[in-house]
C-alpha cells in the first residue's frame, strides 16, 4: 500500500510538471515559478528540496511582481492536495518565503489558503492524525506571523511609543504560544520531514524570544517615565515572559529528546530577575496610591473652592448693601443729584418737581 501511494505521488508530480510547460505566462501565472513550487512540494517523503525552495525565494527578492504568481501557485497546490507530505512541504516553503524578508512580503497579510482543518485522505486516520495536528498548528503560527508582518513592517521601531512597543511585545508573545504548540506526536516524531521542519521551528522560537527580551530591556530602561497604563502593561508582559521562559525550557528539552538537531544549539533562556518584577509591582502600586491621594486632594480643593465662592458671595452682598446705604445716607444729597444731572442729563432725579408740561404721546423718532 505504501509503495503504491509513493508511485501515485510521483505520477501526480510528473503530470503537474508537464502541465506547467503548456501554460502561458499571465499576471497571475508564471510557469517557471509554478515549476519550482511543484518541485518544492513534491510527494517525496524523504527530504525537502532546499535548492528549489531557495530559487523560489530568489524570485521574490528579484521583483515584487512575482509575489502574486507565487501566492496563486502555492494556494492552488495546497487547496487541492489531500496529502500531508505536500501540505507540510507547502508550509515549510511558505515559512522560508516569509523569512526571506523581501519588501513585498508585508503585502501578504493572512495566508491565501486555509489548512486549519486539514486532513490527509490517502491513509487511515489512525496513521495520519499526528501529521494532521502538526500541519494545523504549523499553519496557525504562519498565518499569525504573516498577519503581524503586514501590520507592523511599515512602522519604524525607533519611532514607536512605549505603549506601541508593549502591544508589539504582546503579539510576539502570542506567536511564542503558537510555536510551542507545534509538537510532533506518535508517528510524526520519527519522520525525517517533520524533524527537519522542527529545526526551522526551533530557530524561529529562539529569534522571537530574543526579540522579546530586547524589547523588555528597552521598556524597563524607560519605565520610570511611563504612565499607569503603560506600567500595568509592562508588568503583564514581564510576567508572561517569565512564564514562557519555563515553558520554552520544557519545549527545548522535549525537542532534544526527539533528536531535533537545532534544539541542542538553542540559547539559554533568560529570565527577568524577581527584583525587577517586584520593582514593577511597586511602580504600579505607587500609581494606585498616588491616584487615591490625588482624588483626596481634588475633593479638598473642591471644598475649598466652594467655601471661597460662598465667602466671596457673602462679601459681595454685604458690600452692595453698604454701597446702597452709602449712596442714600449722605449730607450732600442735592449736590449728588446735580452731579448725576451733569453726568447724565437724561436721568430724572428722585422726588423732583418740574413746571414743564409733559407730552405723553409717542415721540417723533424720525426727527429726533
Amino acid at each position: 500500500m505504501g509503495l503504491w501511494r509513493r508511485a501515485s505521488g510521483i505520477l501526480k508530480d510528473q503530470n503537474s510538471l508537464w502541465l506547467t510547460n503548456l501554460s502561458r505566462q499571465t499576471a497571475l501565472r508564471n510557469p517557471d515559478i509554478e515549476y519550482l513550487i511543484i518541485k518544492s512540494t513534491s510527494h517525496n517523503e524523504s527530504s525537502f528540496d532546499s535548492r528549489s525552495i531557495e530559487r523560489v525565494c530568489r524570485w521574490i527578492r528579484l521583483s515584487p511582481i512575482n509575489l502574486k504568481p507565487l501566492l496563486w501557485s502555492i494556494s492552488n497546490r495546497l487547496e487541492k492536495t489531500k496529502s500531508w507530505v505536500v501540505a507540510l512541504k507547502g508550509m515549510y516553503l511558505m515559512h522560508n518565503v516569509i523569512n526571506c524578508m523581501a519588501p513585498c512580503i508585508k503585502e501578504i497579510g493572512r495566508l491565501p489558503f486555509d489548512l486549519s482543518n486539514f486532513k490527509d485522505l490517502h491513509s487511515r486516520q489512525a496513521k495520519t492524525w499526528s501529521y494532521n495536528s502538526f500541519i494545523r498548528n504549523y499553519y496557525a503560527f504562519l498565518d499569525q506571523k504573516s498577519t503581524l508582518i503586514f501590520q507592523h513592517m511599515e512602522e519604524k521601531r525607533e519611532s514607536m511609543t512605549m505603549k506601541q512597543e508593549l502591544v508589539f511585545l504582546q503579539k510576539l508573545q502570542s506567536l511564542v504560544d503558537l510555536l510551542i504548540q507545534i509538537k510532533p506526536q506518535s508517528r510524526a516524531v520519527f519522520n525525517p520531514l517533520v524533524l527537519d521542519a522542527m529545526d526551522a521551528i526551533i530557530m524561529e522560537v529562539s529569534d522571537i524570544y530574543s526579540r522579546i527580551c530586547k524589547g523588555i530591556a528597552i521598556v524597563l530602561i524607560n519605565i520610570y517615565s511611563a504612565n499607569k497604563d503603560e506600567a500595568v502593561m509592562a508588568l503583564k508582559v514581564v510576567q508572561k515572559a517569565t512564564l514562557q521562559a519555563d515553558e520554552l525550557s520544557l519545549y527545548f528539552d522535549f525537542c532534544q529528546e526527539i533528536m531535533v538537531l537545532k534544539a541542542s544549539e538553542s540559547p539559554l533562556i533568560d529570565k527577568v530577575p524577581e527584583e525587577g518584577i517586584q520593582e514593577l509591582k511597586n511602580i504600579v502600586n505607587g500609581f494606585s496610591e498616588e491616584s487615591e491621594a490625588d482624588q483626596g486632594l481634588r475633593k479638598e480643593d473642591n471644598k475649598a473652592i466652594v467655601v471661597a465662592e460662598n465667602s466671596k458671595a457673602d462679601y459681595n452682598e454685604k458690600t452692595c448693601l453698604r454701597d446702597e446705604f452709602r449712596t442714600i445716607i449722605t449730607d450732600q444729597w442735592e449736590k449728588f443729584e446735580e452731579d448725576i444731572m451733569q453726568k447724565n442729563p437724561f436721568a430724572s432725579p428722585l422726588n423732583t418737581q418740574s413746571n414743564v408740561k409733559v407730552d405723553h404721546g409717542f415721540p417723533d423718532l424720525i426727527t429726533f
